[in-house]
């Protein structure tokens, strides 16, 4: 019997060990946590997060040799 209270006693330490590192350190794991996330998502641009980055890096000469009716498509380079 005291074999199974020194195992529960164990487990229950244990368990309020790792909700008080949880609670103590949670902005570095959350912030932890979504550069992971981010790290695993395929679609992630790390380019959209930059606010540095001008809103369009290739701006449009503005002559007017261009007609209003062309189309342009955006191409996503990664």
């Amino acid at each position: 019997m005291g074999a199974l209270t020194a195992s529960l006693i164990a487990m229950v330490g244990l368990a309020l060990a790792w909700i008080t590192i949880e609670i103590a350190c949670q902005p570095c794991l959350e912030s932890g946590r979504e550069a992971i996330d981010r790290s695993l998502n395929p679609d992630y641009d790390p380019d959209d997060d930059d606010p540095r980055l001008p809103l369009n890096p290739n701006p449009t000469p503005s002559d007017h040799s261009i007609s209003i009716n062309s189309t342009s498509t955006p191409v996503k380079i990664v």
